[in-house]
């Protein structure tokens, strides 16, 4: 098995073209379908961002944002190109490779790091030594994603190409600060 692990973090609808529409998330689907296509050994992870209704992060429930990610509904579904495009079956997402995080309506949770599949396994458990992190949102979700893995003393690269963003500038600052913490940006 491949010692590198590829992280695709929350490339689910309300981040592409939902409640949360990121910059640029199409283009980071595409080019993270692409690595994932190019790079057979690689092992994919998928976290998704899962919510109740009553999540503390949604504005009606005294958060900062509007109502994304609720478990079962098109905006939280990965991205069906993961599905339709990507070569092999085993790097597709399912069961056993996409793990859910903000299911505690009481908690909000930015990090893939904790996030559980199926099994009750976290990404923290399953990536590799060395982990590739591409998706959405860059100053959110992707960078706390980041930040853990570099903090267990993973080797991170971040797949520029393959990531949406909020915000252009925000985004540039992100990933100099990133590299700053050890992260290497490709």
């Amino acid at each position: 098995m491949s010692k590198e692990t590829l992280l695709v973090v929350d490339c689910q609808y309300d981040f592409i073209d939902g409640s949360l529409a990121c910059c640029g998330a199409e283009d980071a689907v595409k080019n993270a379908v692409d690595y994932i296509n190019a790079h057979p050994a690689v092992r994919v992870l998928y976290s998704a961002d899962w919510h109740g209704k009553g999540h503390c992060s949604f504005k009606e429930n005294g958060g900062q944002w509007p109502e994304h990610c609720v478990a079962g509904e098109r905006g939280s579904a990965i991205h069906e190109a993961f599905t339709r495009d990507v070569a092999r079956a085993g790097q597709r997402p399912g069961e056993e490779n996409v793990y859910h995080k903000g299911t505690d309506d009481g908690r909000e949770e930015y990090s893939a790091f904790e996030a559980r599949n199926a099994a009750g396994r976290t990404v923290g458990q399953d990536a590799g030594e060395c982990v590739v992190v591409c998706g959405i949102a860059s100053e959110f979700c992707v960078r706390e994603s980041a930040l853990d893995l570099l903090r267990t003393g993973r080797r991170v690269t971040l797949l520029v190409d393959a990531v949406g963003y909020v915000n252009a500038e925000k985004h540039r600052e992100n990933l100099a600060d990133l590299e700053a913490q050890g992260a290497t940006i490709a």
